[in-house]
């Protein structure tokens, strides 16, 4: 099969769409399918192998944010528009010159989403031109709804079914300003049936995005997260203190200031035999003070001497930050769709704590890999968590199995392998005309 898959950057950042585009593409690759996967705005950056293109960035991120800005780069000649799509002068500029928040893209959100109606008329001829000179696909996946707008050129310059990933890109369009959010959700709704069939990472992804874009549920199909284990060794519960562990981005909502809460607690609780709280992950320049605020809390608290944070790790640092853990925890104030974060830790065999929310729900569930905290008024209070992961910390045999039912429960749901077979199903049925 050959199959056109584009794939959203970010700016320079770790980001948890690029790493399941690539691992995807990587196991197709593997089973001998033909795949190009294309960036788009930035070249994407992976703490795997990464297999998308080298050369070649669709809408620039440089270049889209410029016309954006000033209508003089709408016009302007080919060479220029060569020599800032080339991927070296994106990765050296993008993290400066485009900013990835929200409440700044709005216009451009809006523009992409009018396709060729917008002011990015150009790029949608670039991408015609590119495509009239490269192989033809027997099927093309676009990354997110926000890229919508792709699908009708492309199935009119290829003749060929439109998948379009969900994955989380709601975080975004909630984040956008009035009236670009709205105007946004009628742009993606109005061109659902462009699309031959939605693909969405979770069972909850798939309930609330059906909603939310009214796309009809029987038009999504779920491809669940996987991973490839390839370096994933099970935990080895030290000598020492116990080691409480976040991994995911520095940002309010994704709760470390909530995890940082029911540490304090813990500590009180447990005195000396408490655990150290290490954090590991990438906080945007917006979301810094966040961090700040994390560390003065647990500064006030007389805490500061058990934290530590990690920084962004790349996947040698990520799997040894793991491996370290006795029991994570990421309590995401919001619905997350995806929760890759608990696959990795889970399968090295480290028991995750978790609100009972989105898709932590269904991936604890299926794994048997965690413990799950109800919500109180759809907040996860701080005792609550600490409630969970003392009974976790002190109950060494409940630990244990927890531990073992993650390690064995996310190779037998979550591999990448199967995640690999469930897509070709879905583009075998686009292409067989059963979408």
């Amino acid at each position: 099969m050959k199959i056109l898959s584009i794939t959203a950057g970010a700016a320079g950042m770790y980001c948890g769409s690029c790493f399941r585009d690539n691992a995807l593409a990587a196991e197709l690759l593997r089973r001998g399918h033909d795949v190009t996967l294309m960036p788009m705005y930035t070249p994407t950056r992976t703490d795997e192998p990464n297999v998308s293109a080298q050369d070649r960035v669709l809408f620039g991120g440089i270049s889209v944010y410029l016309q954006q800005r000033y209508a003089i780069f709408r016009h302007t000649p080919r060479l220029f528009d060569w020599l800032i799509d080339a991927p070296p002068v994106i990765r050296a500029l993008s993290s400066r010159s485009v900013s990835t928040s929200p409440t700044v893209l709005g216009e451009l959100t809006i523009s992409m989403l009018r396709g060729r109606d917008g002011v990015l008329q150009r790029e949608f001829d670039k991408l015609a031109t590119w495509m009239a000179h490269e192989p033809l696909p027997d099927v093309i996946n676009l990354p997110n709804s926000m890229l919508i707008a792709l699908a009708a050129p492309l199935r009119a310059a290829t003749g060929r079914p439109i998948v379009c990933t969900l994955q989380g890109e709601e975080l975004f369009l909630d984040g956008l300003v009035p009236p670009y959010r709205d105007e946004a959700l009628r742009l993606i709704r109005a061109q659902v049936p462009e699309v031959d069939r939605f693909v969405a990472v979770s069972e909850y992804c798939a309930r609330f995005m059906s909603g939310y874009l009214s796309i009809p549920a029987d038009r999504i199909s779920v491809v669940p997260l996987g991973i490839d284990f390839a370096g994933y060794e099970r935990h080895v519960p030290g000598s020492g203190r116990p080691v409480l562990g976040y991994f995911a981005r520095i940002a309010p909502e994704k709760g470390l200031k909530v995890l940082a809460q029911a540490f304090v607690e813990l500590r009180r609780r447990l005195g000396a035999a408490a655990p150290t709280l290490e954090a590991a992950g990438y906080p945007a320049p917006a979301d810094r003070p966040y961090l700040d605020d994390v560390r003065r809390l647990l500064a006030s608290a007389g805490c500061a001497d058990d934290f530590t944070y990690h920084g962004e790790l790349d996947r040698a640092g990520k799997l040894a930050f793991l491996r370290r853990l006795d029991v994570l925890s990421v309590p995401a104030t919001y619905d997350e769709p995806k929760g890759m974060f608990l696959l990795e830790a889970m399968a090295c065999g480290v028991p995750v704590v978790q609100p009972r929310r989105g898709a932590f729900t269904e991936i604890v569930e299926r794994t048997g890999g965690g413990l799950l905290v109800d919500l109180s008024s759809q907040d996860l209070t701080p005792t609550g968590l600490a409630d969970a992961i003392h009974r976790v910390l002190t109950d060494r045999a409940l630990a244990a199995e927890l531990g073992q039912r993650a390690f064995d429960g996310v190779r037998a749901h979550y591999g990448i392998g199967s995640s690999a077979a469930k897509l070709l199903d879905v583009y075998a049925g686009v292409m067989a005309g059963r979408s």
